[in-house]
C-alpha cells in the first residue's frame, strides 16, 4: 500500500505537506512476536500497517495481559507514537501478532504537520477517537459481561480473523487476550466442549457448533 491510501485527506493537503509524510516514511519488516511499543517512553512513529497483524494490549503490575484492540491492514497506529500527542499517554504494549509489513512516520515529522495543519491534527483526533471507543468497549466488556459470553465471542472474531474455524491457539494465549487466568479459561473451554460447541487439542481449538456460540455471545 502506498502511504497515501492509509489518508482518506490526501487530495486535501498540500504537495509540501504530501511530500514530507513520504519522505519521512520507512518501511519495516517485523517478525511475529516482535514489540514494536512498550511505554510512554518509548516512540517508535506512526505505524501505517501494510500487511499482517498487531496487537495492542495492557500489562498489570502481576504480568497478566489483556488485549485492547488488533490493528489490521490499513490501519493506523497512534499508541506508538504517544510522545507527539501530548495528551495521548499510555501504558499500552504493541507487538506483531503475525509477520508484518509497515510504515513508520517519523514522530518529529508528523507532529510538524499537525501543528501546522488543523485538517492533519483533525484526522489524528478521530483516529484517537476511534481506538478510545474500542478501549471503552473494552471496559464495558470487562466490567458487564459474563466470561463465558467473553470467550465465545472472542473464539469467534478469531475464527473471523483466521478464516477457519479450526484455531492453532493455546490456553495461555487466550487468558493473555481475556485478561484472566490460564486455569479459568481451561475450566470454560472444557465446559464448551461438554456443551458440544468447540473440541478441544493441544494447542488447538475447532469450533464445532458456531451457532451455539453466536448464541451465547449475544445473550
Amino acid at each position: 500500500m502506498e502511504i497515501k491510501e492509509f489518508f482518506p485527506i490526501w487530495d486535501k493537503m498540500t504537495a509540501g505537506q504530501q511530500e514530507a509524510l513520504v519522505s519521512g516514511a520507512r518501511r519495516q519488516v517485523l517478525k511475529k512476536g516482535t514489540v514494536i511499543h512498550r511505554d510512554t517512553e518509548d516512540c517508535a512513529g506512526l505505524l501505517l500497517l501494510e500487511e499482517g497483524q498487531l496487537r495492542a494490549y495492557m500489562l498489570s503490575e502481576e504480568g497478566r495481559e489483556i488485549t485492547v484492540y488488533r490493528l489490521l491492514e490499513g490501519d493506523i497506529c497512534l499508541f506508538s507514537a504517544s510522545c507527539m500527542i501530548r495528551s495521548l499517554q499510555s501504558d499500552i504494549v504493541i507487538e506483531a501478532e503475525r509477520d508484518s509489513r509497515m510504515w513508520v512516520i517519523s514522530p518529529g515529522v508528523y507532529r510538524k504537520l499537525m501543528d501546522e495543519s488543523a485538517l492533519i491534527a483533525n484526522y489524528t483526533n478521530e483516529i484517537m477517537a476511534s481506538r478510545l471507543t474500542d478501549v471503552m468497549w473494552l471496559m464495558e466488556q470487562v466490567m458487564w459481561k459474563s466470561l463465558d459470553r467473553r470467550l465465545a465471542s472472542f473464539l469467534l472474531e478469531e475464527a473471523d480473523l483466521e478464516g477457519s474455524g479450526s484455531l492453532k491457539i493455546t490456553h495461555e494465549m487466550i487468558s493473555n487476550h481475556l485478561g484472566t487466568a490460564r486455569e479459568v479459561v481451561t475450566r470454560m473451554l472444557r465446559y464448551f466442549q461438554s456443551e458440544g460447541m468447540v473440541r478441544l487439542s493441544r494447542g488447538a481449538v475447532e469450533i464445532t457448533d458456531r451457532k451455539k456460540l453466536e448464541k451465547l455471545g449475544q445473550i
